[in-house]
């Protein structure tokens, strides 16, 4: 019971903070409400023992892509202050897809015949993976680590830049 109150609150705090981050008319309230969606994304990992998942979902999404989009949001001058013109354009449009969407959904869920299996013991996922990282798949990794070193060196050098002029 207890698990299933933990789902639900993690359930609201991912939904809400998603809808807070599409319809905030400021970005900098929708780049910090993001964060609640993804912290929630990930305690549902939590809760479904998704180990790798839940780890790769703070450390990839909330450590790094989140990060940098409230970096570039609190380095943007006056971002906070800017005026969308015409928000009310392409409401109609919207809301046709979004029922559309739904309707297909629904119908999705409503007429699936759910396979409901017996849940299996809970086994760490990291390990397997661990052993294919630092055995066969170790040069690709190295590779990549390098890759995204370049990157934020480039990023540091062209906020550096910027800041001197």
């Amino acid at each position: 019971m207890a698990l299933l109150v933990i789902f639900y609150g993690l359930a609201l705090i991912t939904v809400a903070s998603a809808l807070i981050t599409a319809f905030s008319r400021n970005i900098v309230h929708s780049a910090f409400a993001l964060f609640g969606a993804l912290a929630g994304v990930a305690g549902i990992y939590a809760l479904l023992a998704a180990d790798f998942l839940f780890i790769i979902q703070i450390f990839i999404y909330i450590g790094g892509i989140l990060v940098v989009t409230i970096f570039a949001v609190m380095l943007t001058q006056g971002i906070a202050e800017v005026n969308v013109s015409n928000r009310a354009v392409g409401v109609l449009p919207a809301l046709i897809t979004v029922a559309l969407a739904g309707a297909v959904m629904l119908y999705a869920i409503v007429r699936t015949s759910w396979y409901r299996a017996k849940p299996g013991p809970v086994a760490p996922t990291t390990y397997g993976i661990g052993n294919a990282f630092l055995g066969p798949y170790v040069l690709p990794f190295e590779i990549a680590s390098i890759v995204l070193l370049a990157a934020l060196i480039g990023a540091i050098v062209i906020s550096r830049q910027e800041v001197r002029d």
